[in-house]
């Protein structure tokens, strides 16, 4: 991760302080402030009966899931490839998503059929709605000092804005169980904590999806949503020395870390006068220029070389 949220010593825009420090340094202390929350909410649930309050700790485990296996990943990553993992350990991530995927939509679904339950027959239901309200404001105020942590360097980190957007959304979570206990304090009618908890578990839901989605397109090798596999081979193409470009494959290993390979057939001079490995590098170099592959293999064929099995 590039740590472009630290301040200049000088100029109008410098932080100084902890919101000046690190990206990495910031994503941590957001962590530890919204794991310690989310302990908060889970007990207040269970010792008030709020069913939106542990709803709300769903949402946060969301944002905390999504930092903590980021910054772990970003750890196991690191370690070097072997003869049996060639391609090291960069998906990591992509398992532990899959698992923080699931986990978000058995929770949100519990929640759900649950929060319809108590819509439908109360019971005999007690919230302690002045429990409630404290520890929805105790996530509240945590929030509010997350966002106000990433709010400098939100601004120049793209991780640590999908950071600060996150913890947004925590926020938007406790101020809806902060109504709700307000609504239960005031009139008594506890069915506002299912209400509550659906609205959450709706906001849950669709981020579950899409992060499934996300890591079975990894897991099947498909095509990274942001690779245009037809733009990259007319670009290929068009460079000199280049007759054609087939066998085309992309995918990535996790998250931002595209792999590239293709056949390249070449035009007799190039290789006759020894320029392959000039145009090799040229190649190589524009995939990581304009298409920000650094992972790529090319595999150079003379003209009129033929596989049976070809294919653009």
């Amino acid at each position: 991760m590039h740590d472009h949220a630290r301040g200049t010593g000088s100029g109008r825009g410098a932080t100084t302080g902890i919101r000046g420090a690190g990206s990495r340094r910031l994503l941590a202390i957001s962590l530890g402030i919204t794991a310690i929350v989310m302990v908060v909410q889970v007990v207040g649930s269970l010792l008030s009966g709020s069913l939106a309050l542990l709803a709300d700790a769903a949402h946060m485990f969301t944002d905390a899931a999504a930092l903590g296996i980021a910054l772990i990943a970003s750890a196991v990553a690191a370690r070097p490839a072997d003869d049996r993992r060639t391609f090291g350990y960069q998906r990591a991530e992509v398992l532990g998503a899959l698992v923080n995927a699931v986990i978000l939509l058995v929770l949100s679904v519990w929640v759900a059929v649950e929060a319809i339950q108590r819509l439908v027959d109360p019971g005999e239901a007690e919230i302690a709605g002045g429990l409630m309200l404290a520890v929805a404001i105790i996530g509240l105020v945590a929030n509010a000092l997350a966002m106000w942590l990433l709010s400098a360097a939100q601004r120049t980190s793209i991780n640590v804005r999908g950071a600060y957007l996150e913890v947004l959304g925590d926020l938007l979570g406790s101020a809806a169980v902060i109504v709700a206990a307000v609504v239960i304090l005031a009139t008594g009618w506890v069915q506002a904590d299912a209400v509550a908890s659906l609205l959450i578990a709706a906001m849950i839901v669709p981020r579950a999806i899409g992060l499934l989605r996300e890591v079975v397109s990894v897991l099947t090798e498909s095509s990274p949503a942001t690779v245009h596999v037809r733009e990259i081979r007319d670009h290929l193409e068009s460079t000199p020395g280049v007759v054609d470009v087939h066998d085309v494959h992309v995918w990535q290993l996790t998250r931002g870390a595209p792999v590239f390979s293709a056949h390249v057939v070449v035009d007799p001079a190039t290789l006759r006068d020894g320029r392959s490995g000039a145009l090799l590098e040229e190649l190589q170099g524009c995939l990581s220029a304009h298409f920000d592959v650094e992972h790529s293999t090319f595999q150079l064929e003379p003209a009129g070389h033929v596989e049976h099995d070809a294919h653009r």
